[in-house]
């Protein structure tokens, strides 16, 4: 019994100096580091309605073949690096609103509150519901896997939307999804979508595409300038007050550059 007892002691000791050692190592290649803040201080959020434009979009021709949202690149990748936003997707809100300046001038739509809206439905895309496994954009912009949202039978909290479409869109010919990076039920894609991809399909689960729809519909409310006209524009995305702060505070978080706060 005593030998064992000596055993396990000498085991203990063994690994409570082996951990010693392991704090010290650590400790003395971090002191190497640079000394700078190890965390980023957010400016605070604004509370501007309608939200600030942030960074100006270059002028590109958004009329040329292919997909044009590539042409900004240069603009969405340092943007991404400070807001956390997949330079895809900032391309997409940025190509947006290019276009809808051309298309709908009169309604002043800002790619920031496209991010705004892209962040609460779906983190721009990337929302799967776990944890260390997120969904990725591809090269030509398609979400993947496609995001289709809960079935809306009309359970608790959801309304009850019978198929609209046969299921062509959302996969389910008994009740409508929602779809894509910007969460469209079908017969509001049907009336709304458009094609920013440059490959002559209007498709929800891409973010170009998804996009430009989301500009369409919130640009059928009239001036997005104004504070009646971007609150009824966002209202008409989804009615609920607490959806509208988030997109605001999401959106006006973009305008400074910095990630928006969850």
């Amino acid at each position: 019994m005593s030998g064992g007892v000596k055993i396990v002691s000498g085991c203990a000791v063994g690994v409570l100096l082996a951990v010693i050692t392991v704090i010290a190592v650590v400790g003395w290649s971090l002191s190497f580091l640079d000394q700078g803040p190890a965390v980023r201080q957010l400016a605070p959020i604004p509370e501007n309605i309608p939200p600030a434009r942030g960074q100006e979009v270059p002028l590109i021709d958004v009329n040329a073949p292919g997909r044009t949202s590539d042409k900004l690149r240069f603009w969405a990748d340092p943007i991404s690096a400070e807001t956390g936003v997949s330079s895809a997707a900032l391309r997409a809100y940025g190509n947006a609103e290019l276009i809808a300046a051309q298309s709908w001038p009169e309604c002043h739509l800002s790619w920031t509150t496209l991010a705004g809206i892209g962040y609460v439905e779906t983190r721009h895309g990337t929302y799967s519901g776990q944890l260390f496994n997120s969904r990725d954009i591809d090269e030509d912009g398609n979400v993947l896997p496609p995001i289709l949202g809960v079935q809306l039978d009309g359970s608790p909290g959801f309304a009850e939307i019978r198929d609209t479409d046969q299921g062509q869109l959302d996969g389910d010919s008994e009740f409508d999804r929602a779809i894509g990076p910007m969460q469209f039920i079908p017969t509001s894609w049907q009336r709304y979508g458009r094609d920013a991809s440059g490959d002559g399909v209007a498709d929800p689960n891409n973010i170009d595409d998804a996009a430009l729809g989301a500009a369409n519909l919130l640009c059928s409310q009239g001036d997005l300038a104004t504070p009646e006209g971007w609150t009824r524009a966002v209202l008409s995305y989804n009615s609920s007050q607490a959806y509208l702060i988030k997109v605001r505070n999401a959106a006006n978080s973009y305008a400074l550059s910095q990630p928006a706060m969850r």
